[in-house]
């Protein structure tokens, strides 16, 4: 059981690592790209940075996602990736299917795989509301300005 929880620690913190340099990266492009920004028109570009983000989003999901999937996949839990993968995906959305089960040893695993996807898709969440308020702020200003 402890095993468990220390490997599932572990992965959490992994993968709010894999968030945090995602967001890091996010910031740099969007300081690079602040005076495209700032020019008009406005709305489509704000549609652009919503899809980019999007984007950026699943991809900070899919890394998570396979994290999850070759820790299970080293740990033997599952003999093909293509299990694994898909147990991963099911348990980090927190659908929970329940089609494929992992043995009774590496229950609370799985659960940690739940959790660990429930808190990365908040701040993702909470990433992208953020990115999108700061540029609709830095464009209202730009427009008081002129």
């Amino acid at each position: 059981m402890f095993l468990q929880i220390l490997i599932g620690s572990g992965m959490i913190l992994g993968n709010v690592l894999v968030a945090g340099l995602a967001a890091w990266l996010m910031e740099w492009a969007f300081l690079r790209w602040h005076g495209w920004l700032m020019r008009r028109p406005y709305r489509p570009k704000l549609l652009i940075v919503l899809l980019l983000i999007t984007f950026w989003a699943m991809a900070v999901v899919t890394v998570g996602v396979w994290f999850w999937a070759l820790c299970y996949r080293v740990l033997g839990v599952f003999h093909s990736m293509e299990a694994a993968v898909y147990f991963s995906l099911v348990s980090y959305t927190t659908l929970g299917y329940g089609d494929v089960i992992l043995p009774q040893e590496w229950r609370i695993l799985g659960g940690m795989t739940g959790a660990g996807g429930f808190l990365n898709f908040g701040i993702l969440a909470a990433m992208l509301v953020e990115a999108l308020r700061q540029v609709r702020v830095n464009q209202i200003e730009a427009l008081r300005r002129q």
